[in-house]
């Protein structure tokens, strides 16, 4: 084999072209035997080509030339897998082969997973388009002032959302509609402008009593029909309350009091609004026609409703759809579902066929509720109080259809259609103008718990009726109920709270953390339970973020910055690691919020261990651990819209009516303060000067709180600078007082039960032991020499027992009274 490469290449291709591998060998095996490769060889690219089709030397020993063969061109070459080499003489000889590496098995990364209510259970999470989601998100229909309700709702998909966008960095597509044409809005905007208008009349004593009268007696009737508890008791309270308002003004129009009657006809005016609103609406509601005077009132309150959004730290909507602007699209919208067979006419109206979709192969009706399908109360209430009349009613093939298109009575909003004029029906609006927006099929739909039937199911089969398939929504969430206190919050329970109301107690940071607090798909109770939790987490949090500046605000150089890491920093940081793990699976785990805090909370609190430790030990603790773990802590509740501003670490701490970054502009200045208030303390405590103490000390406790700024003084280390907020500090001071105080009552009050122990101890210790039977003739009568009882009260003699007991008593009081008597001796006791 000492020839050229020519020669030996036709055998070796020849080889190269057999694919069984064994038989590969064998053919190589015996072509070698034939051959000389050890003396005086050159490497050829046959050579180098046959060699990198094995990956080992055989180990059949029959195999003796191959293997041979194999370890020589490997001493050239290098192992198998370094078939980058040069060949020929450049090879270097005999050089080390890189061992074989094996890839980590590593571990299965888990998967976002999400409850979904159209099959009741946790499905992992996968967008139809890569890392882009489709979301459509039920918004209110703006009739009046939006109330916690709807804060449940909207900060929980606000968190969905940015755990989504910002953690998983999913590219998030969120659409939210405004219902502004409905029928509470039609009546209640009806209402509006006829009390307005009938105020503005002026009316007469005599013609508001008379008109207030005919009011109360249609509300006596709705007020007999009534059979919920709490609302009948709601209504007989407005009741009494307008009869009440009434009786002034009837005792003024008696006496002809003019001046004491105008007065009295402004407050039974207010009193007796809503009742009046409603008997007007009902004797003239038919005379309004104008479209404006229906709009007005939902304008008012969107704009209401997005300020309350903006308050909550609420992400607006990339796009914002409204009902009275998509018109168009719906009438579109139901002709094509009329087309597709699936609604018919019927005076006017447009209804959806639920029998003949529900029977129409590959449609399902009632997907997310079916066991409601047929409740008629549900399907009512989804109609509307001005759309179930019988005359409605009867215009349905099946009682379970619902509107598609309204025919509009007179006073009612109205557009032209193809089936007269009209107005759209509450389903479709949502359907339209979210397949205007999003197409036959989206990733995310959301709303409230309670929409999911008939409104969520008619949306699905009146959308899917449409574009004539099965798959309009595939993840459906829905949030869980708001309680207040345990139960359904109603204005007739009195526990109705607007999102204004509960702002003026908690700032949007403290409700955010209650919702996280919670499951955003399970009941949340509203209660001060549940606000008080999420204080004294905000509190945990805000204290372990001040204690961190305060160490990263000590002076080192640039080397200072990185510290040896002892024993406590490896746990402390595998703590870090194992915990941003837990949470990263409580995440995928339905975005469980709840976990995920307590785990952060569990963080926490080995870091502050750790800190406590570090200052026993007078020691300060490692700054890049404690740097790291409280950025992640930022992050994550900046992902969670807790955190409403930029900052690199903490709350950020703002100027009032400003965005000036009040911590960094007034630190450097309270820093300085603080040295100079500790170099004043230590001069004062080696002068023995108690005055300038007592002055540092009312500093840092009543002066400085007034300004946000909270002293913590620490025996042999430098005092730690907290800025937070005035209002917080000043009562953590009120606070402090009020525990002072107690404590001072508690020492005084232990103090004069003390004083009366030893009072009525001394007291006990003058009676001589002879007398203290003497006084007890109710259970004794007759004494012995040294003053013990012997008989009793009947003149029995005692039995040895008592006898025994009374002389230890006697024992123990003479013991007693030798030693008062050593007490007066000694000057100890007058």
């Amino acid at each position: 084999m000492a020839g050229s490469s020519g020669e030996q290449a036709p055998d070796y291709r020849s080889i190269l072209s057999i694919s069984d591998e064994a038989a590969r060998v064998q053919a190589l095996n015996e072509h070698l035997s034939t051959r000389s490769y050890i003396q005086g060889y050159s490497l050829s690219q046959a050579d180098v080509d046959v060699f990198r089709q094995l990956s080992a030397p055989p180990a059949d020993a029959h195999l003796f030339h191959v293997a041979r063969w194999f370890r020589h061109v490997e001493a050239i070459l290098g192992a198998p897998h370094s078939r980058g080499e040069p060949c020929g003489h450049q090879a270097s000889k005999g050089r080390r082969a890189q061992p074989q590496w094996s890839p980590p098995s590593g571990s299965e990364s888990c998967k976002l997973r999400l409850y979904n209510s159209l099959t009741r259970s946790k499905d992992v999470f996968l967008p139809q388009n890569g890392r882009r989601v489709t979301w459509y998100c039920c918004g209110p229909t703006v009739y009046d002032a939006s109330h916690m309700g709807h804060a449940r709702s909207y900060i929980s998909f606000d968190i969905l959302r940015r755990v989504l966008r910002d953690y998983f960095k999913y590219d998030v597509f969120y659409c939210m509609n405004i219902t502004d044409i409905d029928d509470k809005i039609i009546r209640r905007a009806r209402q509006n402008h006829l009390f307005d208008r009938y105020r503005e009349r002026q009316p007469q004593a005599a013609q508001l009593l008379d008109d207030v009268h005919a009011a109360l007696k249609l509300f006596s009737a709705k007020l007999s029909e009534t059979t919920d508890p709490a609302r009948k008791q709601m209504l007989e309270h407005i009741q009494r309350t307008v009869e009440l308002a009434a009786e002034p003004l009837q005792r003024a129009m008696e006496a002809g009091l003019t001046t004491e009657g105008n007065s009295c006809v402004e407050v039974l005016l207010e009193e007796a609004k809503d009742l009046l609103s409603d008997w007007l609406d009902s004797t003239l509601g038919s005379e309004v026609t104008d479209n404006s005077i229906f709009s007005q009132l939902p304008k008012f309150w969107e704009g209401e409703f997005h300020k309350d959004m903006e308050a909550l730290n609420v992400l607006p909507p990339d796009v914002l759809t409204r009902v009275s602007e998509y018109v168009p699209e719906i009438v579109s919208f139901v002709q094509k579902i009329v087309d597709n067979g699936y609604g018919y006419a019927s005076n006017g109206s447009v209804y959806f066929d639920t029998v003949k979709f529900a029977s129409s192969e590959g449609h399902s009706y009632g997907k997310l509720v079916p066991e409601a399908v047929g409740d008629q109360r549900a399907l009512q209430e989804g109609e509307g109080d001005l759309s179930i009349s019988a005359d409605r009613l009867s215009e349905k093939r099946s009682p379970s259809d619902f509107a598609l298109w309204k025919a509009s009575k007179p006073g009612e909003p109205s557009w032209p259609c193809p089936w007269g004029r009209g107005r759209p029906g509450w389903h479709i609006e949502c359907s339209a103008m979210a397949s205007t927006l999003l197409g036959a099929s989206m990733d995310i739909h959301g709303g409230g718990f309670d929409l999911r039937f008939p409104h969520h199911d008619n949306e699905l089969a009146q959308s899917e009726a449409y574009f004539e398939n099965d798959c309009w929504v595939r993840y459906f969430l829905h949030t869980g109920h708001l309680t207040i206190a345990g139960c359904k919050m109603s204005k007739s329970l009195k526990n109705f709270i607007t999102i204004k109301d509960a702002l003026k107690k908690h700032s949007a940071r403290q409700l955010r953390l209650a919702f996280l607090m919670h499951s955003w798909k399970d009941t949340l109770d509203y209660s001060s339970n549940t606000m008080e939790s999420a204080l004294q987490y905000e509190k945990l949090m805000n204290e372990f973020f001040l204690n961190v500046k305060d160490i990263l605000r000590a002076p080192v150089d640039v080397t200072g910055q990185f510290e040896k890491w002892e024993d406590e920093e490896a746990a402390l940081n595998k703590c870090f690691y194992n915990k941003k793990m837990v949470v990263h699976e409580a995440l995928c785990d339905n975005i469980d919020t709840r976990t995920v805090l307590e785990e952060m909370r569990a963080l926490v609190g080995q870091c502050n261990l750790y800190m406590a430790a570090r200052k026993a030990a007078r020691r300060r603790p490692n700054r890049a651990v404690l740097q790291s773990i409280a950025q992640y802590l930022t992050h994550m509740l900046k992902v969670f819209g807790a955190i409403e501003e930029e900052s690199s670490l903490g709350f950020p701490v703002r100027g009032p009516g400003t965005c000036l970054n009040l911590e960094a502009t007034v630190t450097p200045y309270l820093q300085v303060l603080s040295e100079f208030r500790e170099g004043v303390r230590r001069i004062a405590r080696e002068q023995h000067v108690p005055e300038v103490l007592e002055l540092s000390d009312a500093l840092r406790d009543n002066i400085l709180p007034e300004l946000g700024v909270r002293l913590e003084d620490h025996e042999g280390l430098p005092t730690v600078v907290k800025l937070g907020d005035r209002e917080t500090l000043l009562r953590e001071r009120e606070e402090k007082k009020r525990v002072e105080e107690e404590k001072k009552k508690k020492k005084e009050e232990a103090a004069r039960r003390k004083q009366e122990q030893e009072a009525a101890k001394l007291a006990k210790m003058r009676i001589p032991p002879r007398e203290m039977f003497l006084s007890e003739s109710d259970k004794y009568s007759r004494f012995d020499e040294n003053g013990l009882p012997t008989h009793d009260t009947e003149g029995k003699e005692l039995s040895k027992g008592q006898a025994k007991k009374l002389k230890k008593l006697f024992d123990a009081q003479e013991k007693l009274y030798k030693e008062y008597m050593q007490m007066v001796q000694n000057g100890a006791c007058k």
